[in-house]
């Protein structure tokens, strides 16, 4: 018989229901996650935001109208949002360009891309630096940059062990803010959390996801940074305080 940690996984998913919100099962935690910029403005670490009570099931608006950010509140069908699903279906592995270097292999799959800008900063970017991985300390860096791409764009594999050098994430829901875009990001999905189709498809599974909430991304359900264009702001606090921070 499973445990009751099994059973709680088994629980977990984010369903996409159809033109309308992110409908999360199985008590997933959810919080705010914060993209703070060096003194150079480029991407460095992910800060933690507030964090929301627990609760067995919710809804994230993903029409980007709710009055109620970050939960719906019914706006979609006021706002008549077309929610259809046109992300490709094919695994990762199956739309992945692959860079090698002498010691790592990444991976790229520039669709999924949200924009967090951590693949790149002034002293160079995670290709170049994979290019490079004979060296160690580039091979570190690119390692670091791919593991911090919330998206899942980009996976380092160890060419020797042929390993990924995947995070270990605990299943969990995060609310990305972006203050040197001044903009909110996308929903991001932790751990293995399966993503549900409106149709009652399962998208593969993957260790982390980011899910459009702007409404704008045209490739739903996934973000495609779209938000920054958009200027998407949903009204959090904690948007307008890490904005006054990297102003210091």
């Amino acid at each position: 018989m499973p445990n009751d940690k099994e059973s709680k996984k088994s629980a977990q998913k984010v369903i996409v229901t159809k033109d309308g919100p992110y409908l999360v099962c199985g008590n997933l935690p959810l919080s705010k996650e914060i993209i703070v910029p060096d003194k150079n403005g480029d991407s460095s670490i992910w800060g933690k935001g507030d964090k929301y009570p627990d609760k067995e099931t919710y809804a994230l608006c993903r029409c980007g109208n709710s009055g109620s950010k970050p939960y719906c509140d019914g706006s979609h069908a006021k706002t008549g949002f077309d929610g259809t699903e046109t992300a490709s279906r094919k695994k990762y592995s199956e739309q992945a360009e692959k860079i090698e270097g002498p010691t790592l292999i990444l991976t790229d799959v520039p669709d999924l891309c949200s924009r967090a800008r951590f693949c790149h900063n002034k002293a160079g970017n995670v290709w170049g630096h994979t290019e490079n991985s004979g060296n160690p300390e580039s091979k570190e860096t690119a390692i670091k940059m791919a593991c911090k791409c919330a998206a899942g764009r980009l996976i380092a594999f160890d060419k020797e062990t042929e390993k990924t050098t995947e995070p270990k994430l605990e299943p969990s829901v995060s609310l990305v803010e972006d203050p040197g875009k001044k903009v909110s990001g996308p929903v991001w999905v932790k751990g293995g959390v399966p993503i549900e189709s409106a149709n009652g498809k399962q998208y593969e599974v993957r260790n982390r996801v980011t899910l459009c909430r702007c409404g704008q991304s045209s490739n739903k359900p996934f973000c495609d940074g779209c938000h920054i264009d958009a200027g998407f702001n949903d009204g959090d606090d904690s948007l307008k305080r890490e904005a006054n921070k990297s102003r210091k």
